[in-house]
């Protein structure tokens, strides 16, 4: 009995030492293991840095690339927007000049017309409570410069909506914003003049509009209004493009605000004696010449001290280009579109269908 327990003591005694020699192996194997991941990891990061200081000894590092042909490079991106901006503003005063000939030729042919349309309108019933009665005399009572501008606001009202469409989120950004960092350079020039992201950005653009639409329409008549409403929105996004381009200041924009500060800087040209007032201080008045140069002022001291709460490059190149026209451009372009209405005319009266002397 002595002798079995001794030989089970003996068992139980070898398998303990077994197992704590197992432990103190596993130890220490884990200890090895360990402290040579240390120094292996140590040595891969001598032999990194041993390899960079060779790689610096023997390859000499690349310059960086001068900063004139970066911005010889950017401004390579401007050939196209400027030929846009040429060829657009061309075709917005020809238009005009065309769409101010078929106006008056079709004023003089449907002259008997009207005088029928208004002796029908005497002796037809009037329908009282009318909708279509009451928006019609709405028209009536606005001036021609109102009813101009009405088609501008409504496209603006469109496009608005339109940024509400999350389906449409990413087309407005790439089309109806100007950015010259952007695949899409053309186009968003015009488009973006009818872009508004904001309410009340749109509310104050329309409202400087509808006011000044009157004085504008009266002083050149709707085609030729339109012609430098268009053309101001592409040439003042064109000015942007170039300040953002020269000052690396790159960003999406968007607004009327260049094409509505061409009209602004055209009738206070226009009228400088004329009496301005701001609507939420009605009881300051101010003339339409100092007027115009604070506001050139602040839009170029924007520009240099490098504001970004207004895209204060297309509103200076907008007043720049109304200032202009007004002074130069009327005379240079708008006076000399009769050699191409002249064209216009005899294809017109060459054309099928068109019938009478060829005179208008």
């Amino acid at each position: 009995m002595m002798a079995l327990r001794g030989a089970v003591f003996r068992l139980a005694s070898e398998d303990v030492l077994k197992t704590q020699n197992l432990t103190n192996r596993f130890t220490l194997n884990t200890q090895q293991r360990c402290g040579f991941r240390k120094v292996a990891k140590k040595g891969v990061a001598e032999e990194a840095e041993q390899n960079e200081i060779i790689l610096k000894k023997t390859v000499e590092p690349l310059p960086d690339p001068p900063a004139p042909q970066r911005s010889s490079r950017s401004f390579g991106r401007l050939v196209k927007p400027f030929v846009f901006t040429v060829g657009f503003t061309g075709c917005s005063f020809g238009g005009a000049a065309i769409w101010q000939y078929e106006g008056l030729k079709s004023r003089v042919h449907n002259y008997f017309n009207e005088v029928k349309t208004d002796w029908l309108e005497k002796i037809r019933p009037q329908k009282q409570g009318d909708l279509r009665k009451q928006v019609n005399q709405w028209w009536n009572n606005l001036s021609e410069g109102q009813k101009t501008v009405t088609g501008i606001i409504a496209a603006n009202a469109l496009v608005f909506c339109c940024w509400r469409i999350p389906s449409l989120q990413r087309s407005m950004l790439k089309y109806f914003t100007s950015n010259p960092s952007s695949k899409a350079l053309c186009w968003p020039m015009l488009l973006s003049t009818f872009s508004h992201y904001s309410l009340f950005h749109m509310a104050t653009n329309m409202y400087v509009l509808w006011s000044f639409s009157s004085s504008i329409v009266n002083m050149m008549g709707k085609e030729q209004f339109m012609a430098l409403y268009l053309s101001a929105g592409v040439i003042s996004t064109f000015f942007s493009y170039v300040c953002k381009t020269a000052t690396g200041r790159l960003g999406p924009s968007l607004g009327a605000s260049g094409a509505i500060m061409a009209v602004l800087a055209a009738v206070c040209t226009k009228m400088p004696e004329a009496k301005l007032a701001i609507i939420f201080l009605p009881m300051y008045t101010f003339t339409a010449g100092n007027a115009l140069k604070a506001i050139v002022a602040l839009d170029t001291a924007g520009l240099i001290l490098g504001w970004r709460f207004f895209d204060h490059a297309a509103h200076l190149g907008g007043a720049l280009f109304g200032i202009w026209y007004i002074m130069y451009g009327h005379e240079l372009i708008w006076k000399n579109r009769e050699p191409l209405v002249k064209m216009w005319h005899d294809f017109r009266t060459r054309g099928p269908g068109a019938g009478g002397s060829g005179t208008i």
